[in-house]
């Protein structure tokens, strides 16, 4: 499966040192993995969880979008994250706190011609969104809305609304170049209502899915982030009045009272697409 049409619903953070976390990883329904080297890992360990994450990546996890998370290539592991990231069975590459696209060509430089994604978590890289989804091998936006909001100064809301301004950069620069984005992590993994929330609140946006940080908070992304049955039967009876209007020669389509025009069925083509390939995900 192409990597731009893949569902990204549930994308779950792994520490990259932790076996038995990685292992565990192989058995749960997420669309993809984040593997992580930076954050998740204490620095006494990153150069063994090198090793650690390249075996445990040699065994096959599936269907999940397999992503490496990096440190910055300005931090005295970062070079060999990616050399050693250039070398490891993954599909992407994800780089912390990206601030232009000449970042991403270093990266390049270190893993070739291996798909990059970036972390954006920082008003610099809020500003440079545009620029950074438009470098060529950029498939994917992660928001890091935890440093977002540490460098904002901001106060937690419900709402968000105080990183709206940045999020709505990020996501304007990743529709325009055709990129991933999947939202920021929701910290009190305990809290489902709160969780679902936020999730709904994400799709609404446009979001593809959400990054998490415990398994039990796969299931409701899982499901926020699909089309419903409601809105699949929607999308089937709309592609079809539309069509029989057209072979009709009749003037306008309509379903449940409202009119059908080419951009509600390519909004229905696409959410039956997102469906099959949500399935296609679970055989």
């Amino acid at each position: 499966m192409d990597m731009a049409a893949r569902p990204y619903r549930s994308v779950l953070y792994i520490p990259g040192s932790k076996e038995r976390a990685l292992e565990k990883a192989r058995g749960l329904p997420v669309d993809a993995v984040i593997f992580d080297l930076e954050d998740a890992v204490a620095p006494g360990e990153k150069p063994a969880a090198r090793d650690t994450l390249k075996a445990a990546l040699a065994e096959s996890y599936g269907n999940r979008t397999r992503i490496v998370r990096i440190n910055g290539l300005d931090t005295e592991w970062g070079a060999d994250d990616a050399r050693a990231a250039a070398d490891m069975d993954c599909d992407a590459v994800l780089l912390p706190k990206v601030e232009s696209a000449a970042q991403l060509d270093a990266l390049a430089a270190l893993v070739g011609d291996k798909p990059l994604w970036a972390m954006m978590e920082t008003p610099k890289g809020m500003l440079a969104a545009a620029e950074i989804a438009a470098h060529p091998q950029l498939k994917g936006f992660v928001m890091g809305t935890n440093d977002l909001a540490k460098e904002l100064n901001s106060r937690f809301r419900p709402d968000r609304l105080p990183m709206m301004p940045g999020i709505g950069l990020c996501l304007l620069a990743a529709k325009a170049h055709g990129v991933v984005i999947v939202d920021g992590v929701y910290n009190a993994f305990k809290d489902d209502e709160g969780l679902k929330v936020e999730c709904d609140q994400g799709r609404d946006m446009g979001m593809d899915g959400k990054t998490l940080i415990h398994p039990a908070q796969v299931d409701i992304a899982n499901t926020a982030f699909a089309p419903s049955d409601a809105e699949i039967d929607l999308a089937k009876r709309q592609i079809e009045a539309f069509e029989e209007t057209v072979a009709s020669g009749g003037g306008v389509a309509v379903v449940d009272g409202k009119i059908v025009e080419n951009l509600h069925v390519e909004t229905a083509r696409k959410t039956l697409a997102k469906a099959e390939a949500i399935a296609a995900l679970a055989e």
